[in-house]
C-alpha cells in the first residue's frame, strides 16, 4: 500500500495527522539533514499505523517535504 506524506521537519513535537484516504501530515523534531527527518517520519508513521518502521520505505521524495511511502 502506498500513502502520501507531507513532512514538516524541525517541529517542536512529533505528530501524525490523517488528512484523507492515504494522505498524512507528519511533524518531526529532527532536522532535514543526513536523512534524520526521513528516519523520524518512518518511526512516527509506523507507530501511528501500528506496524514496524522497518516495513516502511520512502519510494519518492527523499529530499522533498512531499513523499510517497510504501508498506
Amino acid at each position: 500500500m502506498k500513502i502520501q506524506v507531507v513532512v514538516k521537519a524541525s517541529a517542536r513535537v512529533n505528530k501524525v495527522e490523517k488528512k484523507g484516504e492515504g494522505i498524512f501530515h507528519v511533524w518531526v523534531n529532527k532536522p532535514p539533514e543526513g536523512g534524520k527527518a526521513n528516519e523520524a517520519v518512518l518511526r512516527a508513521l509506523g507507530e501511528h499505523l501500528g506496524i514496524p518502521p522497518s516495513r516502511l520505505r520512502v519510494v519518492l521524495g527523499h529530499k522533498s517535504k512531499r513523499k510517497l511511502v510504501e508498506y
